[in-house]
């Protein structure tokens, strides 16, 4: 298995698609940095003619004249790179080449000149025949000045791929050796983010142990630092609101509580956090959304794993290369990785209609101190899942206690009418059959293994 590749089939489907079309196209590529964006369009273009560019945080005239040298390479021309060519010259000369051009990292492109796009949009409308990509990782600047609707390219895009994290069962594809408990700890550390995996790939193949890929001097100790300075001002205090949500103050007077910052601060600094799509602020599924309601979670557990863990205890590993207690206090924090898997789980069973009803939204839900980890929903039929999601081993009694508490939750929700079911998904459950011959849809890790093997696709 490539392992560059794994659950990629769809995007290089629908960019093979775009290549072979007999019309003009305009393909948008966004996501954080790491999630795969460059190999992703590169393996795209294997065995085509093809221009790559990377866009350099640089003046738009060295840009310009390092274009200019692609396009020379690519048309196989010298007297190109030698003329003072402008980027409207340049494209009229690939015009129906037959060359696939991708430009990375368009965003430094704007970043050294506003006015780059209104020039790309009248580049754009003279063109004919030709396939061009721009890709960028600033998903704020490539939402707003290139899929916006205040943006010139607003309209002319024929295809947009958000590409996101890899889910967690496609660990697999990286750690086939790994059992399920293991990739679980992986993925606490480095959510779906392939860069990341290749690393903790590399780090565990060559004899470390998973504690000690994020020491000082390896890519993930200063990875997230780095990621959010490049798009932060005044790091300082949107560093104290993360650590506050890693740690779990997810509600916004917990937030403000912990950081001491003004009400007013943090209500702008988390607006600018959802703009950038670093923090996602969310409500209780199946009901309306009011401020009052929400809470706020980092979006990616790379981030939630580095502010809990690493931020907070650099010094330590400067000195020690280890975190005190780190075991005890990671295994606490797998329940909340936990539950992000449990949905993900769910997800595919929907998909693979292995579940009692379709549901059409699933999330957690609350109401004051009262939590349910999971409540997929189908309101059209009138049907709902309760599901618990326990990292841990359970006992028979212990599984059957859990459910009969969900089943007490269950009716705060005020979902009265239709059909109800109640489920549970945990490390280890002793005793599934017998929940299941009672009603419940109960699963464990083994049941993991099942559905990977299955044709659900995962």
């Amino acid at each position: 298995m490539n392992e560059l590749f794994v659950n990629r089939t769809r995007e290089l489907e629908a960019l093979n698609r775009a290549y072979g079309s007999n019309r003009k196209e305009l393909v948008i590529i966004y996501g954080r940095r790491r999630v795969g964006k460059t190999a992703l369009v590169k393996k795209s273009v294997e065995g085509m003619r093809h221009l790559y560019f990377f866009a350099e945080e640089t003046l738009e005239e060295e840009n310009l004249r390092a274009f200019r040298s692609s396009v020379a390479r690519v048309l196989k021309n010298s007297l190109i790179e030698k003329a003072e060519l402008s980027w409207e010259e340049l494209f009229k000369l690939l015009d129906g080449s037959g060359v696939v051009i991708i430009i990375d990292e368009f965003p430094n492109l704007i970043k050294s000149n506003r006015a780059i796009v209104s020039k790309f949009q009248k580049i754009w409308e003279g063109l004919k025949d030709i396939k061009l990509v721009l890709t960028g990782s600033s998903i704020s600047v490539m939402e707003s000045h290139v899929l916006g609707y205040k943006s010139p390219l607003y309209g002319r895009r024929t295809l947009s791929i958000k590409l996101g994290p890899l889910g967690f069962f496609h660990l697999r594809g990286f750690f086939p050796e790994k059992d399920w408990r293991e990739l679980v700890r992986i993925y606490g550390i480095t959510d779906g983010i392939p860069a990341y995996i290749r690393e903790v790939q590399f780090r565990l193949r060559a004899g470390e142990k998973l504690e000690e890929v994020f020491q000082p001097n390896k890519l993930l100790f200063d990875e997230a630092e780095f990621l959010l300075k490049t798009e932060l001002r005044e790091p300082a205090r949107y560093f104290s609101i993360l650590k506050a949500i890693a740690f779990g103050k997810t509600k916004f007077g917990e937030i403000v509580s912990f950081t001491g910052l003004p009400s007013s601060t943090v209500s702008q600094y988390l607006s600018n956090l959802q703009t950038l799509h670093i923090v996602e602020e969310r409500h209780p599924v199946g009901e309306a959304e009011r401020r009052r309601n929400a809470r706020y979670y980092l979006s990616d557990l790379y981030f939630t794993f580095w502010f809990r863990f690493v931020y907070p205890n650099r010094s330590q590993l400067f000195d020690f290369g280890y975190i005190e207690n780190f075991e005890e206090e990671y295994n606490c924090y797998l329940g909340l990785v936990f539950e992000k898997i449990a949905e993900q789980f769910l997800r595919e069973l929907n998909k693979a209609g292995k579940l009692p009803f379709r549901f059409t939204k699933i999330g957690r839900w609350w109401h004051r101190n009262e939590e349910i980890d999971l409540l997929a929903l189908n309101e059209r039929e009138k049907k709902a899942l309760f599901v618990e999601v326990k990292w841990k081993d359970l006992s028979l009694r212990e599984a059957k206690g859990v459910l009969r508490d969900l089943g007490r939750k269950a009716r705060l929700t005020g979902l009265e009418d239709g059909e109800r079911f109640y489920g549970m998904v945990a490390k280890g459950i002793k005793g599934k059959e017998e929940l299941r011959a009672e009603g419940w849809f109960v699963w464990d890790l083994a049941d993991f293994e099942r559905l990977i093997s299955s044709e659900s696709g995962v």
